[in-house]
Formats: structure tokens, C-alpha cells, sequence
């Protein structure tokens, strides 16, 4: 069993976006996958996901014995990947409890949803994993948060530390207005296992909890867990600018 964190700097460059696009490829593939929303008191990984309406337990409820493990799985109808709702409520959760109940999951690929910040939470959910995702945009905001986040990383025994380049404009690259994934990369020190561009539908998904089907993004999503299901770095940016730039 894989054990990632999906983790960023900073809210709000779609972390909890591509935590979902990510377990959804992984699980069209035929992996039996989780995604386990670290975020207590700002969860919303299973809104993301579409699936707050089938939601009963949560890992609270797991902790405080109101359920078993798998009472409290609810399952994406598209793609069979299931979600471990967090809780709304503020929590008292020791990493050491955390990570009980993520070791207790039986798939291939536990995906854990990091809080942003490095505060206790995001502590709490990298002790939980064996590897990393580091996702940011390309605002030098980002990246410096981006890069306080990957040094706190290297002291924690990970396998492997991987980065995700979100809402990436190519025609911006191309004119020199936006650092491209690989020189992100380059300055964070660490190797692009996917690039999402700008995409309307990535905010339809975010919105309904649905898939953009044909989409450049729902591409790029589908590189992202080649690599990601391979340990390969295989970066699309050159695939887009052939497709979008000439």
C-alpha cells in the first residue's frame, strides 16, 4: 500500500482539486483507492468529490468507536475510488491516531488531503504517509510557501517527494510572463510529476464533483497518475504547447 500526502504552502491553489482528479485516475485504472481528508474543521474533500450527500461517519466517529473503518468509506459512483470523510468539528487527534487509521485501510494507494499551512494538521498527516506531493501554482507567493513546505518535508523519512504545478498558463510561458513547471522544479529543488493548466473545467469540477471528460486537464490528470503509479516524471508541458501554441 502507497501512502502519499498531497500537500501545499498556501490555500487555495487547488491542492484538494487535484488530491480528487488524481484518486479518480488512479481508481479508472483499476487500483482500489482512498482518499482520506486530513483537513479537520475545513474539510471539504467530499464536496470536491461530489459525495457529501452519501456521507454518515467520519473518522471521528471511527476514533470514537460510533463505527468500524469501512462503515465510514463512502465511494465515488464514477470512478470506484472511495473517500474518509474528516470532520467539520474541531478535534483533538494525535498523529499517532491518524495514522492508525490510515494503516488500518486495505488499497493500493491511500491519498491523503493535507490542511495547507504547516501548522499541527499538516504534521498530523505527513507522519501518516511514506511519500509526497508538494502542489503549488506559478506565483512567487506560492513558491515560497512551496519551498517552506519541502524543506519541513526533508525531515520526515519519505520515499520520494514529488511536485504538482497547478493553473499553469502556457501562453504565458511562451512569453516569458510565467516561469514554466520545469523551472518551478528547478528552484523547489524537486521533480514535476504533472503540470495542470488554467481550465475552466477544473472550477466545473471543483463546483459539481465531475469530471471534465476530454478536457486538456482531465489529460494532464491522466499524465499525472501514469507517473505517479509508475515513479516516472514524464512532464506534458511540451504535448500542450504542440496542441494549444502554434
Amino acid at each position: 500500500m502507497r501512502k502519499i500526502v498531497i500537500t501545499s504552502g498556501k490555500g487555495g491553489v487547488g491542492k484538494t482539486t487535484v488530491t480528487a482528479l488524481l484518486g479518480r485516475k488512479l481508481a479508472s485504472y483499476g487500483h482500489r483507492v482512498v482518499l482520506v481528508d486530513g483537513d479537520v474543521g475545513l474539510n471539504n474533500l467530499d464536496v470536491v468529490m461530489g459525495v457529501e450527500n452519501k456521507v454518515v461517519y467520519d473518522v471521528s466517529d471511527v476514533l470514537d468507536g460510533r463505527c468500524r473503518l469501512h462503515q465510514a468509506l463512502v465511494t465515488d459512483g464514477d470512478s470506484g475510488a472511495m473517500v474518509l470523510p474528516s470532520s467539520s468539528r474541531k478535534l483533538d487527534m494525535s498523529p499517532q491516531a491518524f495514522r492508525g487509521v490510515v494503516s488500518s485501510l486495505h488499497c493500493d494507494f491511500v491519498l491523503i488531503d493535507c490542511p495547507a499551512g504547516i501548522e499541527e494538521g499538516f504534521h498530523r498527516a505527513v507522519s501518516s504517509a511514506d511519500e509526497a506531493i508538494v502542489v503549488t501554482t506559478p506565483s512567487a507567493s506560492a513558491i515560497r510557501d512551496a519551498n517552506k513546505v519541502v524543506s519541513l518535508l526533508s525531515t520526515y523519512k519519505l520515499k520520494d517527494v514529488g511536485l504538482v504545478v497547478n493553473r499553469v498558463r502556457y501562453d504565458m510561458v511562451r512569453r516569458g510572463e510565467m516561469l514554466s513547471s520545469k523551472e518551478i522544479g528547478t528552484l523547489l529543488h524537486l521533480g514535476v510529476v504533472g503540470a495542470i493548466p488554467e481550465d475552466d473545467h477544473v472550477t466545473i469540477f471543483q463546483q459539481l464533483g465531475i469530471g471534465g471528460e476530454g478536457s486538456v486537464s482531465e489529460r494532464c490528470a491522466e499524465y499525472l497518475a501514469q507517473n505517479i503509479e509508475n515513479c516516472t516524471q514524464n512532464l506534458v508541458e511540451p504535448y500542450l504547447r504542440r496542441r494549444w501554441w502554434r
